[in-house]
């Protein structure tokens, strides 16, 4: 049974820092892609969007290259989301996400399990 929880959240300035974490359990953790997805206020769950994602290799969204910093430990069987220069509209909560392969993957409809969230407010 795979579970994944995110933690770290939280309300700071713009031009601040964050450091999601996010801890999986129940699974072989190094045979997974993983990566973070984020909603804005007032948004369905359908409408989450990519910001990163870590196998072999990382991918970024356009809007956070060069910000954000992806990165996992495998022995911890935790990943990490180094948030830096943040905007107000970095606004959101943001969730873990991992799936059954190594690739990475944009599409949310690729990955398989799901974190609960974890909110970051960046005030102006």
């Amino acid at each position: 049974q795979v579970q994944l929880v995110e933690s770290g959240g939280g309300l700071v300035p713009a031009g601040g820092s964050l450091r999601l974490s996010c801890a999986a359990s129940g699974y072989t953790f190094t045979n997974y892609a993983m990566g973070w997805f984020r909603q804005a206020p007032g948004k369905e769950r359908g409408e989450r969007e990519f910001v990163a994602a870590i196998s072999w290799n990382t991918a970024y969204a356009d809007s956070v290259k060069g910000r954000f910093t992806i990165s996992r430990d495998n022995a911890k069987n935790t990943m990490y989301l180094q948030m830096n220069s943040l905007k107000p509209e970095d606004t959101a909560v943001y969730y873990c996400a991992a799936r059954r392969f190594p690739r990475v993957e944009r599409r949310k409809s690729d990955y398989d399990y799901w974190g609960q969230g974890t909110q970051v407010t960046v005030s102006s």
